[in-house]
């Protein structure tokens, strides 16, 4: 797990966002999500500069978790190291009401 995700993770861990359970380094398919919430088939994806230059690849993960109707957010490093109120604002409005358990 690299810093930036080091950093999401305890923002998202423990059902702290919405009373929701993430998952990290989670697999669909062929894929490994950075962080999935599977009640709520939404992905979290943190983009590095490395992915300037995959995202021909990156396309391709979007498309096949989006015809599994999995939602995806995809995110740069510097939104989270920046931004994380943000980021935690958007994730939380893409994020559906659960009823009470």
């Amino acid at each position: 797990m690299t810093d930036v995700e080091r950093v999401l993770w305890r923002a998202l861990r423990g059902n702290q966002l919405e009373g929701n359970r993430f998952r990290r380094q989670h697999p669909i398919g062929q894929f490994i999500a950075d962080f999935a919430c599977i009640e709520q088939k939404l992905v979290i994806e943190l983009d590095g500069g490395q992915h300037q230059e995959q995202l021909a690849y990156d396309e391709q993960r979007t498309i096949f978790l989006q015809a599994l109707d999995w939602r995806v957010l995809r995110f740069w490093n510097n939104d989270v190291l920046k931004n994380l109120d943000g980021v935690l604002s958007t994730i939380v409005d893409n994020l559906t009401v659960l009823p009470p358990s």
